[in-house]
Parts: structure tokens; sequence; C-alpha cells
């Protein structure tokens, strides 16, 4: 496995324990719909979250959640649209980032950006 997938790995394994510490509940891990792809899924106050999850470790470039662009928010809220088709409980949806930077082994930096796009 490249660094670059064990990074993304350990990102999202980061990011779910974070989430479970802020009382999310978490409904899917890497949900796919096609070629499409949703890091995880969670619940919180009756609302459906989609997160994309970005660590770095470096941001000499481009800080993580930069490289959530259009075509990436548009291949979420595609997914997220037939997530909520799939399951009509679901009312409300938001999209979040959480943004990973990485020092050695350690979380560095780790930044919820809540409603990160529409």
């Amino acid at each position: 496995m490249s660094k670059h997938n064990k990074i993304g790995i350990k990102g999202e394994q980061i990011a779910a324990d974070y989430l479970l510490n802020k009382g999310y509940i978490i409904i899917e891990r890497n949900w796919r719909t096609g070629k499409k792809e949703v890091d995880i899924i969670a619940l919180k106050d009756n609302i459906l979250i989609v997160f994309e999850i970005k660590t770095r470790s470096r941001i000499d470039i481009l800080f993580p959640e930069e490289s959530v662009n259009r075509r990436k928010q548009g291949h979420l809220k595609a997914a997220g649209a037939v997530y909520l088709n799939d399951h009509p409980e679901y009312i409300n949806l938001r999209f979040d980032i959480i943004s990973i930077v990485l020092e050695g082994d350690s979380v560095k930096e780790i930044v919820h950006f809540e409603e990160a796009f529409y």
C-alpha cells in the first residue's frame, strides 16, 4: 500500500474517533455508489452529514481542505442525493469537511468545517 493511501486510512480513523467523541453516530464508512465514494456518513441532531476527510503530512502547497474542489463537491452532492433517496427516513443533509494535518505519527491539527459547501 502506498504512503498516500496509508495516510488517508489513518486520517479516516482519526476523523471517525473525533466524530464519535463529539457525539456523532457513524452510519457508513467508505460508502460507494457507482464510482463515487463518501468517506463517512454520520448522524447528529437528526441531520445526515456527508463527510469528506482530507489528511496531509505536509501543507507546504495546500491545506487539506483546499483539495475539495468543485468537482469533488459535485461527486459528494450526487452521492448524498443517492443516499437520501435510498434512505427516506432522513430529511436534512449537510456536507462537512474534516481536515487533518499529521506530524509524524501525531495529529498536529484537526479542523471540522461544518456546512463546508451546499
